[in-house]
This record gives structure tokens, C-alpha cells and sequence, in this order.
């Protein structure tokens, strides 16, 4: 991980808790480790799913929550209503990049096909050279033993080149995430 002061950090995962009750255990230590660190959260804004789990846990230790949703996933996705901030976007792109724009870094919890895009496209952004904030994946269950194991394939087989831990890491738990992005 390169040496940087992380303030805040972006969080993508699931509008929904998902079916191992591990998954939202994670989310709430993350929410919790998160404030404890006196680090702002960024996230997608909804009240539900792991998106909220963590959002509360961070609300309920001090610390600030700053959603980002476009407009027409305000209602569907039930944003928070006790944030710190809210922005309201005009598309999927423009939160993605407004979350990255407020953010120092990422990580990673289990999530749906929205949070695989948004991870991938962090990832690619770093594999070019767009940034060098961190990523980090929490692999609660090996939830994301398949995607390391796709995206080394994808090295292998000669679509990208170096050493994929140079993009991204995986690790296990919320506390190691944390350890890795706040030794500096």
C-alpha cells in the first residue's frame, strides 16, 4: 500500500445484507473500526443492505457519513436520512466518481453486480496509472477468492501485466483493512 494519510474512505457493497449473517457482522466492525479511526465514510447513501450496516455503525461511534446516489436510486435504494452529507447525482458515473473524488482510498465488503463494477473500475483506474489510493478487499468467507482468482487469470493470460497486490489486496477482516490502511 503506498504511504497516504487516508481521512476518508469509500466503502462499496451490497443494497442488501446477503445470505451468510458473517456478512453483516463485517460491516458493522468495518462501521465501527472505521469511526474508532476517526475516518470519514464514503458510500452509495442507502439505508439498507450492508450500505446501511455500515453507515449506522459509523453514525452510532461519532463518526460522519457522506452518501453519494443518483437521483433515480434515491427512493429505490432508501437512502439514509441521517447522514452527515448527501449528494445527489445525475448518474451512476458521476457518483462513482464523486465518491472517488472524496475519498483516499477503498474497501471492498460483499456486494452484487453494482459493487463487482465499482470495485473493477477502481482497480483499472489504478492498474492505468489514474491513482494511487488504496484498495482493499474484505474477503469475509472468500466472498472475493473468485475475483482474485479471475483477475490473475486475466494476468496470466496476458490481458494485464505485473503483480495484481501492486492494484489491490485481500484480506480477511475488517481490522486487517484497517491495519493496512492506516500504517504508515
Amino acid at each position: 500500500m503506498p504511504d497516504l494519510q487516508v481521512r476518508s474512505i469509500c466503502v462499496f457493497c451490497g443494497a442488501s445484507v446477503g445470505k451468510d449473517p458473517a456478512f453483516r457482522a463485517a460491516a458493522e466492525d468495518l462501521g465501527r473500526l472505521i469511526a474508532e479511526h476517526n475516518i470519514r465514510l464514503i458510500f452509495g447513501a442507502g439505508s439498507v443492505g450492508l450500505m446501511g450496516t455500515v453507515a449506522d455503525a459509523v453514525l452510532a461511534g461519532g463518526g460522519e457519513a457522506i452518501g453519494v446516489i443518483p437521483d433515480f436510486l434515491r427512493d429505490r435504494e432508501l437512502f439514509h436520512k441521517n447522514l452527515t452529507e448527501l449528494h445527489v447525482v445525475d448518474s451512476m458515473h458521476t457518483r462513482k466518481r464523486k465518491m472517488f473524488d472524496l475519498s483516499d482510498g477503498f474497501i471492498g465488503l460483499p456486494g452484487g453486480l453494482g459493487t463487482l463494477e465499482e470495485v473493477f473500475e477502481m482497480v483499472t483506474w489504478r492498474q492505468l496509472g489514474r491513482h494511487e489510493k488504496p484498495i482493499v478487499l474484505i474477503s469475509t468467507n472468500n466472498y472475493w477468492e473468485p475475483f482474485d482468482s479471475l483477475v490473475d487469470r486475466v494476468v496470466e493470460n496476458g490481458f494485464a501485466h505485473g503483480d495484481t497486490s501492486t492494484y489491490y489486496r485481500t484480506v480477511s477482516d475488517p481490522a486487517s483493512a484497517m491495519e493496512l490502511l492506516t500504517s504508515n
